[in-house]
This record gives structure tokens, sequence and C-alpha cells, in this order.
């Protein structure tokens, strides 16, 4: 058995002279707790809230979003695109095309962003559990329908079932603005509003509107396969990563292949930003508490003088003496780590089963009642890592100037 590891041990758990040093060990373990709880609790819950984002997104966003990297528009009858949407995992192909218009209702005229989607689109998208009121509907016999995101649909003033139709003007393409009739430079259609949707995403819920693509095409004048993106669906068990990179292969450079995750960059990136600068501002904190460790090594030392000199006339070496302080702080440390942990890992629990912590008294008023809670093993090591280096870093500064007094002592002694 390692004899500093065992001294060290034994100095933890036996009782002291001062019973302030007690106190002041208990403290610091107490310090470290709290301060790795925190850390595991807040990173688990960040976690719950990509969990949600990531839900909301995979909802809407397709798995694969094929784009033209210059240009705004692309036709995909081509060779290349015929052998990359042939690909193996490839289960469905929804036609997307993206523009600007105005949306009149009564008096209310909004800019809104018009995504036209071809029939494939229900079924490459979960919209009825992001639907909200009405049903999602893009054409029923000559009727053209529009599903509008819960913000443009409040600013509208529009709802499922209103017999008034909501007015499309989209600008003409190539055509120049005659200021004398400027009504000439644009085209106009006339939706019912189907239903509304939310994705809590303000981007979305206050700019678009889900509508037919052949009206889109329309009224821009665009050809039949003409579109501003591809949107993919996989089969269960295909590989993302491995289609993507052969449907890029195949297209080239010209064109851009994006996941879930890269269409929502800016998003996940904001998301891990928080999780992760909240993390270091707690590390902060942490700090401060093992510096208690700092006091109680000390103190420790000093109430342990008359034990070092006995262990130094039984042979002990300077660093033999100098390792027994340094476990001693390590003990103290990994007792703050695991009880933490523990403590965390008891509370995230406690949140998933039975929702302790909510973010309203009100029922239904956001997405989720309680704050949502997902723990990462990588997380869990991350928490460790940052913490026992922390411990370790701020017990060197005691056991440093131990070092240096046994070497002080020693000098004495041979001079």
């Amino acid at each position: 058995m390692n004899l500093s590891l065992f001294i060290a041990r034994r100095y933890l758990f036996s009782k002291k002279s001062h019973n302030a040093i007690n106190v002041i060990s208990a403290i610091s373990v107490c310090g470290i707790a709290v301060a790795t709880m925190a850390m595991v609790t807040v990173l688990s819950v960040f976690n719950g809230f990509g969990g949600i984002v990531e839900g909301l997104f995979s909802s809407f966003d397709p798995h694969l979003k094929i784009t033209v990297r210059e240009g705004k528009v692309f036709s995909y009858e081509t060779p290349a695109f015929e052998e990359a949407l042939r690909l193996p995992g490839i289960q469905i192909i929804s036609e997307s095309l993206e523009e600007n218009a105005l949306f009149k209702y009564g008096q209310q005229q909004v800019p809104v962003r018009m995504k036209g989607v071809s029939e494939e689109f229900r079924l490459m998208t979960d919209m009825d559990r992001l639907m909200i009121d009405g049903t999602f509907r893009l054409q029923e016999d000559v009727v053209n329908y529009t599903t509008l995101g819960a913000g443009l649909a409040a600013t509208l003033g529009a709802r499922p079932g209103f017999i008034e139709p909501v007015e499309v003007y989209a600008p003409r393409r190539n055509v120049r603005v005659n200021l004398a009739n400027p009504s000439a430079a644009f085209t106009t259609a006339y939706l019912q509003v189907g239903g509304v949707f939310s994705l809590n995403q303000p981007a979305v819920d206050e700019q678009m509107a889900i509508i037919p693509i052949a009206l889109v095409r329309e009224l821009l004048s665009y050809d039949h396969h003409e579109v501003t993106s591809l949107d993919i669906k996989l089969a269960p068990d295909a590989s993302v990563k491995k289609i993507k990179k052969e449907i890029q292969r195949l297209l080239g450079d010209e064109f851009l292949v994006e996941d879930r995750y890269e269409q929502q960059r800016e998003s996940y990136r904001m998301l891990q930003i928080e999780k992760w600068v909240t993390f270091l501002i707690l590390a902060f904190i942490l700090l401060i508490a093992v510096f208690n460790v700092v006091g109680s090594l000390s103190m420790l030392i000093v109430e342990k003088k008359a034990d070092i000199r006995s262990l130094q006339h039984m042979g002990a070496s300077n660093r033999l003496v100098a390792r027994i302080f340094l476990y001693e702080g390590w003990l103290i440390t990994l007792a703050g780590i695991l009880t933490g942990m523990v403590m965390g890992l008891l509370l995230c629990l406690l949140q998933q089963h039975f929702g302790l912590l909510r973010l309203s008294d009100v029922p239904g008023a956001y997405i989720i009642d309680a704050y949502p809670v997902i723990v990462k093993f990588s997380d869990l090591l991350v928490v460790f890592g940052v913490v026992s280096l922390i411990g370790l870093l701020t017990v060197l500064y005691p056991v440093n100037n131990l070092r240096k007094q046994l070497a002080a002592v020693g000098s004495m002694w041979s001079a």
C-alpha cells in the first residue's frame, strides 16, 4: 500500500486537535460538492433545451438539404442529380421554392417569406405536431391554401375558417417598375388560410407562409423544374453522414449539401456558447470554493509539525512528507467531486420524473412545463476533469510551501 496515501487517508478521517480544521475541511467538501452539482445540473438542462430545439427542427427540417452556392434557383434535371437522388437510403425528395412577397389581409399588409413546397413535404415533415390551429393543406380542387407561422397569422389577423382570402403580391421577374402604374410590376393570387403552425423561432413564426410550389412558380414565372432547394428524407437505418458525403461528391462544389445541424448552425452554436459560458462562470465560482482547501491544508500542516518531525527521524524523505499532504488535498477534492456528482445526478433524475423546477405555474404556457434535463456521460467526464484539475492546481500551493520549508530545515541541519 502507498504509505503517503495511507497516512493522508488517516489524517482525513481522524479527529484534529483544533475543531476549526474539521469545520474548514467540511466546508471545503461542501463547497466543491455544491459547485460540482451545479455544473452537472446546468449542463444537463442545456442539453435538455438542445434536445427540445433539435426535436422541433427535426419536425420541420429535412435530413439533407441541397442548395446552390451561387445564385438563387437551380434545375435538378441533370445526370449528376439523377445519379445522386437514386442513392440507396434516400426515401423522399421534396421540392422547395422560397421567395419574398407581400401578404394583404383586410387592412393589414405584411412582407413574408413564401415557402412553396410540393405534396411530398407532407410526408417529409411532422407538420401535425407543429400545428396549433387548423390543418396543414396545400391544395383542394381549385383552392390554394397557405399555412401561416403563428406570429404572421397574429399580425395579419387571419385564422383558419375565415371566408376572406389572403391576397398575395409578388414582384414580376425581369420587369421594370412603371411609376405611373406600379401595381403592374406585381402578380397577384389568393389563398385561403388552412392552418397556423409554430416552431418557436421568430424568424420562421413571424415571416414564413407555406404555399403550393406550383403557385409560387406561376407568380414568379419559374420553370416547373426550378427550385431553391431539394429536401431529402432518409430511411431510418441510413447514414446521414455517408449519404451526404456521396451526394456532395456527385454534385461537386457548385452545390451545398447540409444536414440538420448545418441548416440551423446559428441556433445550435448559440446554444453551445451559452452552455459553456455558463460552465466557465460556475468554474470560477468553484475556484473560490476550492480555496477553502488551501486554508484547511495549511492549518493541517501546522498542526502536524510534530508528526512531520517524527516521520523525518524515522527516515521519511521530504518528498514522502510532501506527498502526504498532496494526497490529503486530493482526497478532500475527490470527496467533494463524488458527492457533488451524485447529488447532481439525483437532482436531474428527480427533475426528469417529477419536474420540480417549472418554467411557469400556468400549464401549457410554454412547449414544456418544466425544465428539460438530459444527462450526457461526456459532460460528466468534463466536469470531473475540470474540477479535479482546479483542485490539483490549488493544492499545489500549500504543498510547495511545505517543500520549501522542509528543504530549508534540511539545509540548516546539513550546515
